[in-house]
């Protein structure tokens, strides 16, 4: 069999195909399943012709239909030749430039800002006193100041995924700062409840902009490669903010006003962020929705500095080709497209499937409602400062994000996930049975008591489980969610990171909603035996539904949720990325990286 060179041009795979077309003809005859090698050289006698590898399906391990065709394993990969799949640009220039850094960490302090929020509110409701009103906060008082910002951030993602592609992805995040400024300049001026109540429900509206949008920048300016470790440094900041908010909070614990110069520090990374973008130009792949090819072009080239121009303008060719604008005469009919085509299109709808689904297993497994009750459990083994406890825990957060940032690209997605859900709920479950002989009663009004007061061995095994589930969740659930924007085609990517980011901020005001509910009335170790049960769910359909993505491009990610979830084409694609990236490395060492580039094939996705 003879796999000719496909004819010039973007996309163009014609040759391959023909000649494919034959072998899918013989497998649907029962003549191929499961993933075997052909070396397609061996029955050619065609000087011309490459030789490269198929990966197709072999019959010996697979079922047939009751027509002979194949029930599964319909995804190939299929090598192409790299002057003709542009997609080479991406790992061409191994050197990470300055520029993608600087847009990389501009975009996230959005991150840190959205830390920062959910850490200092916890420090500030202890320090408030009678500062608002002249009278001490109500426990329904607190409940509502702390969940505005959640309902904030619920309405705001709706929205803002949708408003990213209309306007743009740098100009939402820039209106974000503007709402984080207003939100905290009443906060900062509050003098009434209310005041402050509003003040937290704006500043939510940024939160929720800058949590969608700033993960989804940083993926479509990222390298494959890199691209999970970079979207990662968003969560590192995030956690960062989180760890700085107890910080101070610890710090401004016995200063008069400390909880407005709290809230005012928010300020500082706002602004530098504003400042920052107004100076940067926004992603590629926007500006090539926008038919702005010239712009989307420099960016390109300021991004990959070692890329010869000619790559650059087949890369934009390439970008070019794959967007597809959602008709439509107005904005209104394009946003209900676009609703229509998200759910209607099977690739868009897994994509919208997993991606929701792992914004609700981040938010339903517990890690909110354990950062609120680890105050009250460590202060049974001694510990009285709540800000310490917070330090602790949001150390471990931080710490273990960082150990995600190495191992998400090397490792993978899954693997991490994998490795993270049953980690958190053997934590979980040793957190019910140790409340449970400590004799933890939730009496209602935000209440505990505990019948075994300081230090005992149950009290030790609680604070190393929180420990080691804040390990586990920062590793997996806490960090892969966010990659959500590399599920999503560049049609719809939007709207589906806004359904995606709606649905974690749905779970979190749920959670916050019902949290001390669930105590009262099913006990702390029901409701912690709840979540160890609902992350050993959420094992099971990570293990069969969500596919290996590491090292795939945007693009490609589409082809393999086109008739499945394909888990097995998506772990043999992944690994076959991995082995192309070490042999360009390699080639890059020993200085004959251009020669590699002309001689070595790259992999595509080919559906059967």
């Amino acid at each position: 069999m003879t796999l000719r060179k496909p004819e010039s041009g973007v996309g163009s795979a014609s040759g391959a195909e023909s000649a494919l077309a034959g072998r899918a003809q013989d497998r649907a005859q029962g003549h191929g399943h499961g993933f075997h090698e052909i070396d397609a050289s061996k029955d050619s006698n065609d000087d011309s012709a490459q030789s490269i590898t198929v990966i197709e399906p072999d019959v010996t391990n697979g079922k047939l239909d009751a027509d002979g065709a194949l029930l599964d394993d319909r995804i190939q990969i299929r090598p192409v030749n790299d002057e003709d799949d542009t997609s080479v640009m991406i790992t061409f220039n191994q050197k990470v430039s300055p520029f993608i850094i600087v847009l990389t960490f501009v975009a996230s302090i959005s991150g840190f800002m959205f830390g920062y929020d959910t850490g200092y509110i916890s420090s500030a409701l202890v320090s408030i006193g009678t500062d608002l009103d002249h009278r001490a906060l109500t426990y329904g008082d607190k409940e509502i100041i702390t969940a505005a910002t959640s309902l904030g951030a619920l309405i705001s993602s709706i929205f803002a995924g949708t408003s990213a592609d209309i306007w743009g992805r740098k100009p939402c995040l820039m209106f974000s700062n503007l709402l984080f400024t207003v939100g905290a300049v009443l906060q900062i001026s509050a003098r009434s409840f209310w005041q402050m109540a509003v003040g937290r429900l704006i500043m939510g509206f940024g939160v929720g902009i800058g949590s969608l949008i700033s993960p989804l920048f940083i993926g479509e300016i990222a390298p494959k490669n890199i691209r999970g470790r970079l979207v990662v440094i968003n969560s590192l900041c995030l956690t960062g903010g989180q760890l700085v908010a107890y910080g101070c909070g610890a710090g401004l614990d016995k200063v008069h006003n400390g909880w407005r110069i709290l809230v005012g520090l928010s300020l500082i990374p706002t602004c530098i962020q504003f400042v920052c973008f107004w100076f940067l130009p926004d992603t590629p792949r926007y500006y090539v929705m926008k038919g702005r090819l010239d712009k989307a072009a420099e960016v390109l080239g300021k991004s990959y500095v070692d890329a010869p121009s000619e790559l650059i303008h087949q890369k934009i060719q390439e970008l070019n080709a794959l967007n597809r604008t959602i008709p439509g005469d107005t904005i209104p009919k394009k946003v209900w497209n676009t609703i229509k085509e998200i759910h209607t299109v099977p690739s868009n709808f897994r994509a919208l499937i997993l991606g929701c689904a792992l914004q609700g297993i981040q938010q339903f497994c517990g890690w909110n409602s354990l950062m609120y009750f680890s105050g009250t459990i460590f202060e049974t083994v001694g510990f009285s400062d709540s800000a310490a406890v917070s330090i602790v825990v949001a150390g471990t957060n931080f710490v273990f994000t960082l150990v995600a940032f190495f191992a998400i690209d090397r490792i993978g997605r899954r693997c991490i996930l994998l490795i993270g859900l049953p980690g958190m709920c053997g934590s979980l479950i040793v957190c019910a049975v140790a409340f449970h002989f400590l004799g933890v009663h939730f009496e209602g009004g935000g209440q505990a008591t505990i019948e075994h007061q300081g230090f005992s061995a149950w009290g030790i095994i609680v604070i190393l489980s929180i420990i080691f589930y804040a390990a586990f969740y920062a590793l997996g659930i806490g960090t892969v969610p966010w990659q959500q924007s590399e599920l999503f085609p560049q049609a719809v990517r939007g709207i589906g990171t806004s359904y995606s980011t709606a649905t974690n901020w749905g779970g979190s005001l749920v959670i916050a909603s019902t949290f001390l509910t669930m105590l009262q009335n099913i006990t702390p170790t029901g409701t912690f035996a709840l979540f160890a049960g609902l992350s050993l769910v959420s094992f099971f359909f990570c293990y069969f539904c969500y596919p290996e993505l590491s090292g795939l491009e945007l693009e490609e990610v589409q082809m393999i949720l086109k008739d499945g979830f394909n888990i097995k084409a998506s772990k043999t694609l992944a690994k076959k990325r991995k082995q192309q990236l070490a042999a360009q490395k390699n080639s890059s060492g020993n200085g004959d990286l251009h020669d590699y580039h002309k001689s070595k094939p790259s992999d595509e996705l080919m559906e059967c």
